[in-house]
């Protein structure tokens, strides 16, 4: 039996009052230390104080509801729980690009519910529940009519780091070499959740990720789902926590988008 979600507008009033205070932080903390968790894939001390900031008051407003966050866990079997990625992009915010953000996200039973991706360096925060549609900055938003893929700006992840991406960066090499052949311009813009935002309020037609950790994905598949997007894998299934890759996609480019992937991952165990 599953246990009833509380109401969805309480939610998300709490988690956008969590991400302002996060926000608040981050604009005014410039990052003073930076660490390696793994072979490049750093953390700085602004990463960890918004985790706990985060967490501290979500569970001080609800405390029933479990807690994931990319750098310190949690639990990640709760029925319910949120899932956080406090700086996603962290390379791109300790050198100043602007293209990072924080990135919360709601779990109900194995499905993502609620999202909020907060861009403080672009002043944007977007949002969206589960029916309620997809916000940025308090107005609607839509995913892209692009209907031609020489029409279309498509995003694809980042390449992968550590001892055993040579798979990954194989297909990743792959996949810009197909959509290079038929996209009018392909982008790498290294965050997960700026990807998703961007999809979700048209300004890109696709993104294209060869992974699928949830602080990263969640999110934004809410809020790219509530503004029309197509969110699914590598093999057109609907996304969610099991998936292998995460595609977002404007629903008219789906058959190319999805043409681009088979080609470029034919043969590869992708990495979840």
């Amino acid at each position: 039996m599953h246990t009833p979600l509380p109401p969805i507008d309480h939610l998300l009033g709490i988690g956008l009052h969590a991400v302002a205070l996060a926000e608040a932080h981050l604009l005014t903390h410039p990052p003073t230390t930076i660490t390696d968790k793994s072979a490049k894939d750093p953390v700085t001390d602004v990463d960890i104080a918004i985790e706990h900031l985060i967490r501290d008051r979500l569970h001080q407003a609800i405390p029933q509801v479990a807690f994931l966050g990319e750098e310190e866990g949690g639990n990640p079997d709760a029925p319910t729980l949120w899932v956080l990625d406090p700086v996603d992009g962290t390379v791109n915010y300790h050198r100043g690009l602007p293209l990072c953000g924080i990135s919360l996200a709601l779990i109900h039973h194995g499905r993502a519910v609620l999202g909020i991706i907060c861009l403080p360096m672009l002043n944007h925060r977007y949002w969206a529940a589960d029916g309620h549609g997809a916000w940025r900055d308090g107005a609607p938003i839509a995913a892209s009519t692009t209907t031609d893929m020489d029409q279309a700006i498509v995003a694809v992840g980042d390449y992968g780091f550590g001892d055993d991406v040579a798979d990954h960066n194989d297909a990743s090499f792959a996949l810009h070499q197909h959509l290079a052949a038929s996209a009018r311009r392909v982008r790498m813009l290294g965050s997960a959740a700026v990807d998703l935002a961007l999809v979700a309020d048209g300004t890109l037609d696709a993104s294209l990720t060869l992974s699928n950790n949830l602080w990263d994905m969640a999110a934004g598949s809410v809020i790219a789902r509530e503004a029309g997007a197509l969110v699914i894998d590598h093999d057109g299934s609907a996304h969610g926590p099991t998936s292998q890759m995460t595609i977002a996609t404007t629903p008219a480019l789906r058959e190319p988008i999805l043409a681009a992937t088979r080609q470029a991952t034919d043969g590869i165990l992708l990495r979840t």
